[in-house]
């Protein structure tokens, strides 16, 4: 699915998947680059996220993998 994935004014990082006008903060993430890792969205929802360099611009669009339930 697609998912933009923005930090706000405060620095904080969150997903938006358009096809569900849902936007949730990300709570946890497996990699501290987040990139090629998991993520855990405030909703509860698990992303797996595609392998990109550290330094990769935000906002970005990016195809994720929702895991779980």
């Amino acid at each position: 699915m697609k998912v933009m994935i923005r930090r706000n004014a405060s620095g904080e990082l969150s997903a938006y998947v358009p096809k569900k006008d849902l936007e949730e903060p990300i709570v946890s993430m497996e990699k501290e680059s987040m990139w090629g890792g998991i993520v855990t969205l405030g909703n509860g929802w698990i992303l797996e996220l595609p392998e990109m360099d550290a330094d990769t611009r935000l906002p970005i669009t990016v195809d994720a993998r929702k895991s779980g339930g």
